[in-house]
């Protein structure tokens, strides 16, 4: 059985988490699930909207289709938030409730709101992830996943713009730890291709 992951919108809203969950997801052979809610893709929208008012429809539009095709079977569609969430933001719990509501291993969040210590006190079964820790630990579940992910990223920017800093992308999106891993990837493939 897969580890089931519940997404939140702060993590769906970075193009770079976005693409590297997907990818990994695509590409494991169900080591892990994901999940998310409506809501959760409704912040995510919202945000990105707030934060590029210039883009086109089209633009947002597809975010939220690639969003919804490639996690397709982890919609949470019913959950209920019970008071049980201990976290300083009341707004977050309807992701603390579909967490439980989906029997979610991993929160993967980048909030500092929540925290295994919150998770703990709520009796849930779920740990809290943060992106890099999440990377990390696929990485160490499944390197050659993850190498053949770097693989793809590589040409997929090489082609696209003529470079490719995967690592750079990864340190901005506050990925450090897993950017010395896609490193030592890249490393890996370049020895390899020699």
């Amino acid at each position: 059985m897969s580890t089931r992951v519940l997404v939140d919108a702060n993590v769906l809203y970075s193009r770079t988490l976005r693409d590297w969950l997907a990818l990994l997801y695509l590409e494991s052979d169900s080591l892990f699930s994901v999940y998310w809610t409506e809501d959760i893709l409704a912040e995510t929208m919202y945000h990105l909207r707030r934060d590029h008012p210039d883009w086109p429809g089209h633009k947002t539009r597809a975010v939220s289709e690639k969003i919804r095709g490639t996690f397709e079977g982890g919609r949470v569609e019913d959950f209920v938030p019970d008071g049980s969430f201990v976290g300083p933001d009341p707004h977050d719990q309807h992701v603390h409730a579909a967490a439980l509501a989906c029997r979610a291993s991993i929160l993967l969040t980048a909030d500092s709101g929540f925290s295994n210590s919150a998770a703990r006190e709520a009796e849930s079964l779920y740990e809290v992830y943060e992106p890099d820790d999440f990377f990390v630990l696929v990485d160490d579940s499944a390197p050659d996943t993850v190498r053949a992910v770097v693989s793809k990223q590589q040409h997929y920017w090489l082609t696209r713009q003529g470079r490719a800093n995967l690592p750079q992308a990864l340190i901005t999106a506050g990925c450090n730890c897993f950017a010395d891993r896609v490193r030592s990837h890249l490393q890996d493939i370049d020895a390899q291709a020699s």
